[in-house]
């Protein structure tokens, strides 16, 4: 399936961020898709279980075809909160479970199916064959086109994609948190011709001091000047550059943000500054 280059993240949109309006909601659903960037990415638990109903209510109200867009959500968190009664936070991949998330998204987010559907964090007790009977059912009764995982190492994506074919591995990648260049996920994805999704792609950056995040601002005021573009425009181009073809999950939720972000799609960083980042980032040059 194809997604826009960049995907909207939600997370944020509700009462765990921005606690936006419906109003609100739509116009960042608007600007979005002025800008080309037309795929959403969801979790059933986003705002204790409230972000998806916001969203699927502001977008219900608007002239949008439902195929001009793509839906992703994400299930298999049980975790304790005002709107639910689980007594500890646990991970539930039985196919009763996944399927009544599905239905749940989609009565939340007023759809007939997901574009997406994505395990959200692995599980010790996944049973692998029981996940790919649930996944051939949804796809028969329509309600789910593609599936895949987030945050699985790559032989925690083997095993499922070996019972059922998965076409995405959304895992946390920046310049801060590099591990998914060393650990094979990248390359895993790669080789199945596959392209992966990564979440919280401006890293630590903006939201702690470090010695990490001193030695990335040195060289971010040398690069942002060469390129015209602001800090979180060159982040977003260093995740681009990688030949896996990452697509980013920007977790935004001011418009603004949403237009600065897709200029970084023109950014083409040259080599040895994609390099000046990493050897910021891992505080020693490369081996």
């Amino acid at each position: 399936m194809k997604f826009s280059p960049i995907i909207i993240g939600t997370m944020r949109w509700g009462i765990w961020g921005a606690n936006h309006s419906e109003k609100e909601v739509q116009n960042l659903i608007e600007t979005s898709l002025e800008e080309g960037l037309t795929t959403f990415d969801h979790a059933d638990i986003y705002g204790n279980y409230t972000t998806e109903k916001l969203f699927g209510d502001a977008f219900s109200q608007m002239k949008i075809d439902r195929e001009e867009v793509q839906l992703i959500s994400k299930c298999g968190i049980e975790m304790p909160c005002e709107n639910r009664n689980f007594k500890i936070k646990s991970y539930n991949y039985s196919q009763e479970h996944i399927l009544k998330s599905v239905d749940k998204s989609l009565e939340n987010l007023k759809t007939d199916y997901l574009d997406l559907l994505l395990l959200h964090r692995p599980s010790p007790l996944m049973n692998p064959e029981e996940i790919g009977e649930t996944f051939s059912l949804l796809r028969e009764q329509k309600k789910v086109r593609h599936f895949g995982v987030s945050n699985f190492s790559p032989s925690q994506f083997d095993l499922i994609n070996d019972a059922f074919p998965l076409v995405t591995n959304q895992v946390e990648i920046s310049v801060s948190q590099t591990g998914a260049f060393y650990d094979g996920t990248l390359d895993q994805m790669m080789l199945k011709k596959l392209q992966p999704m990564a979440w919280s792609v401006m890293g630590n950056y903006f939201t702690e001091k470090s010695e990490q995040n001193t030695r990335i601002q040195s060289v971010l005021e040398e690069l942002c000047p060469k390129y015209d573009a602001g800090e979180n425009q060159i982040l977003l181009a260093f995740i681009l550059k990688h030949p896996s073809k990452i697509i980013p999950v920007i977790g935004t939720s001011r418009r603004d943000m949403v237009k600065k972000f897709k200029q970084s799609l023109l950014i083409n960083l040259e080599r040895e500054d994609w390099f000046k980042l990493l050897e910021a980032a891992e505080g020693e040059e490369v081996r």
